[in-house]
């Protein structure tokens, strides 16, 4: 489903190739025939502005958006499983599932981050696409409301894959519940974290000390991940993706 490479391009780092790949991206939209009319009119919207705009305003926002704070992290399985150790568990159960089916990975990405995890599901038929996002239909509700509070133009991905997955969300009762929450993007929370999470003891003598929390999490988890790669079949579409950030 080559929609699905869309928005997995959509929700990555904006970049001079995305912005080159438009036409591209925008054929594959309006080819789509399972995706309702508003919502495909809600993501070319998308597309156009990503790729059109300036590409340093649109970094500038997207790392603002993404990576500040867990609440609207891509990475899925921080929104169910934190930093508890069932999440290496289920991070290890989603490569074996890659690996499978033939999907290597070219970049340093952990398997649960969502651009990847739609690239993935791109390969596959359409009953398991919408087994697999009818899964996470929770995390996709929370994170398209969370970033429609925040005014930010990457919830229409977000609505469209719940539309995919066939299930309907309580759109009053998820607005209730991010209102609801404390921002931790916000200057004050994040040097909270900075203050709490810098520096830990890892054992009981003292002797030796650790970066904590997110920073050191994300360190470990970079550092245990194997490198491999994309498939030629993946790599023969239209926009290829890119490994890392500018």
């Amino acid at each position: 489903m080559q929609l699905l490479k869309v928005m997995a391009r959509v929700l990555e780092y904006p970049t001079e190739d995305l912005q080159a790949s438009k036409d591209a991206l925008v054929a594959i939209v309006l080819e789509d025939n399972r995706l309702p009319l508003k919502n495909k009119e809600q993501l070319l919207r998308c597309v156009d502005l990503l790729c059109s705009g300036d590409l340093m305003d649109l970094q500038e926002s997207y790392v603002g958006t993404f990576d500040k704070g867990r609440a609207t992290s891509l990475l899925l399985f921080e929104h169910v499983h934190g930093e508890s150790r069932d999440r290496g568990q289920a991070m290890v159960d989603l490569m074996e599932e890659y690996s499978r089916n033939g999907l290597e990975i070219d970049a340093r990405e952990l398997p649960d981050y969502l651009p990847l995890f739609l690239e993935y599901l791109s390969t596959r038929p359409w009953d398991e696409v919408r087994s697999w996002l009818e899964d996470i239909h929770h995390i996709l509700g929370l994170l398209g409301e969370r970033l429609y509070q925040r005014e930010s133009l990457y919830h229409v991905v977000m609505d469209a894959l719940l539309v995919l997955s066939g299930r309907n969300a309580d759109r009053q009762e998820l607005a209730r519940i991010v209102a609801s929450e404390e921002r931790d993007d916000t200057p004050e929370a994040l040097d909270k974290v900075w203050e709490e999470e810098m520096v830990k003891f890892v054992d009981d003598q003292g002797g030796s000390c650790s970066t904590g929390g997110v920073v050191g999490q994300r360190r470990r988890e970079l550092e245990q991940i194997q490198t491999i790669h994309l498939s030629d079949q993946l790599m023969t579409d239209a926009t290829p993706r890119q490994a890392g950030r500018a």
